[in-house]
């Protein structure tokens, strides 16, 4: 049966195209490129072999010819087109191909996991942008056996897995059925090899690795924002015969007492009388920067409860691009008199000051009653104790006294 796998990897059949091919390779290679999607390495890697054998007109006729192996073996001098290395790396222990034994398991250089930390920033760090010291932990390669875990000659290769780095196991599933499951092997981590107990690195014992402080230097941009991601490439856990994941700090925003964000824009709640809400108004703010903002409003504009007021261009920087600013919305509430507080002729004449109220016909006859209005909250309060004495007012009646009644049934 002819091999496709090189063709499965792109998604495209055995008779594409060159301009399918190639179609084809530029959309996987824009998804699944490691600057995109770090944890899609081993696949992009994957997919560019695909494309080079297939886009080669020599190599993809050897392929659909005698297909990976005789890429291997015989597509030119010196053991095949970039030797036998090349598969082993790339597809060794993957694909399950023919001929490549366990030994792929253990030379493909595998990416390590990425580590996140968290780093508190305030929303004046935002605004301003500032650099933070960040102290790690991570483990790196034993200098003193250079990630040997032991003395030169000291490795064997691990009984359980045959070297393999992996654990086969079989389930029966039904008659004639049968499912194969790899998991890590347990007694050599997945490495296809130990380390006998006397001939161990004293330094690591054995571990191959050391744990050693790192310091980062964060840079917090102006206009980041809350759980935006800062990458550090590389500087993840070191581990032998692997590329060192990413070290990813993660922005988390604390809450600040006057200012909300929303994107670029920020938002306040400020409180004023009712004297400020019709003949004007100033006050101060104290901006992210430190700056003095003069809020004004001039007499005759009325601020409504609730309204929002714009400040355009005081808002958080936008970033990289930090001169550019969203805008500063404030929204206010008003605060009224209490009751009765000025004297009736007072407020008679603050009448001719204030536009005029509406005129309401008053009805007359039998049919009209005059009523008052009391506080809602009271109301709530008194209604409840009506319906709770209501309730047992209903039972006393039903119990009657002498206990509850008892209805005879008729035969």
């Amino acid at each position: 049966m002819a091999d496709t796998k090189l063709y499965e990897l792109l998604g495209v059949g055995r008779g594409a195209s060159d301009a399918e091919i190639k179609k084809a390779y530029r959309k996987l290679a824009k998804e699944n490129h490691p600057d995109k999607n770090p944890a899609a390495g081993e696949r992009f890697k994957e997919i560019s072999y695909a494309y080079e054998v297939l886009s080669d007109p020599e190599k993809r006729q050897l392929y659909d010819r005698y297909g990976i192996e005789g890429l291997k073996e015989g597509g030119g001098p010196g053991g095949g087109f970039g030797g036998a290395s090349m598969f082993e790396d790339l597809f060794g222990g993957f694909f399950g191909f023919p001929g490549m034994g366990g030994g792929g398991a253990r030379s493909r250089r595998r990416r390590g996991e990425d580590t996140y930390h968290p780093l508190r920033v305030s929303l004046e760090d935002l605004y301003n942008g500032k650099t933070s010291k960040l102290q790690l932990s991570k483990t790196v390669i034993c200098k003193k056996c250079s990630g040997a875990g032991g003395k030169a000659g000291a490795t064997v290769r691990c009984r359980t897995c045959s070297g393999r780095g992996v654990k086969v196991t079989l389930r029966q599933l039904g008659p004639g059925m049968v499912q194969q499951m790899q998991s890590i092997c347990p007694d050599c981590h997945g490495e296809g090899e130990t380390i006998n107990e006397r001939d161990r690195c004293k330094e690591c014992k054995g571990k191959k690795v050391v744990s050693e402080t790192k310091i980062l230097e964060v840079h917090v941009d102006k206009g980041m924002k809350n759980e935006q991601k800062i990458p550090f490439r590389g500087e993840g856990d070191q581990l032998p015969d692997m590329e060192p994941g990413d070290v990813i700090i993660i922005l988390q925003q604390k809450e600040h007492e006057m200012f909300t964000r929303n994107g670029n824009d920020l938002y306040l709640t400020h409180t004023i009388g009712l004297v400020e809400a019709l003949c004007g108004f100033q006050f101060v703010i104290k901006h992210l920067d430190g700056r003095d903002l003069v809020i004004a409003n001039p007499p005759g504009e009325v601020v409504h409860p609730g309204m929002y007021k714009t400040v355009t261009g005081e808002g958080m920087p936008t970033y990289r691009n930090p001169f550019e600013k969203g805008n500063l919305y404030i929204k206010f509430d008003v605060t009224f008199p209490p009751n009765n507080f000025v004297e009736s002729p007072q407020l008679q004449q603050l009448e001719t000051l204030l536009p005029k109220r509406p005129h309401v016909d008053i009805p007359e006859g039998e049919h009209v009653e005059e009523v008052n209005l009391v506080d809602y909250e009271d109301t709530r309060d008194s209604s409840r104790g009506a319906r709770s004495e209501a309730y047992h007012e209903d039972d006393d009646d039903d119990m009657g006294g002498h206990g509850p009644r008892v209805q005879c049934a008729h035969q």
